[in-house]
């Protein structure tokens, strides 16, 4: 499969099933309009979509993701970097700290990342 494109509101229906799953696509209603407003046509037309697309599965009204959450945003932050910052990741890292306040810990965890990382290139 190429890399898992979806759009906004499918990831907040997806994030809806990842703590379910696998679910019956009735009580995948029920969670998506007390979490999400959503009637009942739109969840379904959510679930086709998807299933279309490969990202779900929906096996005898079974609801089950054939995609995790880290290979989302694996494809996400991929899109990113390519196309927002040249597929430089120094770039986007450059741009996130100049926004966004790392603590020492955070800083300590890119540090011994960025050091396995070394190690096993």
């Amino acid at each position: 499969m190429n890399e898992p494109k979806v759009f906004e509101s499918e990831y907040r229906f997806l994030k809806i099933l990842w703590e379910d799953e696998p679910i019956s696509s009735g009580e995948l209603v029920k969670k998506c309009f007390e979490k999400l407003s959503w009637k009942r046509t739109t969840t379904y037309t959510v679930i086709k979509r998807l299933s279309e697309r490969g990202i779900v599965s929906n096996e005898n009204s079974v609801v089950t993701a054939l995609v995790s959450k880290e290979e989302i945003q694996d494809a996400e932050m991929g899109e990113l970097i390519r196309n927002r910052f040249d597929d430089s990741v120094p770039s986007f890292l450059a741009s996130f700290t100049r926004r966004q306040k790392l603590s020492d810990q955070e800083i300590d965890e890119l540090k011994t990342l960025i050091e396995s990382l070394r190690k096993d290139g």
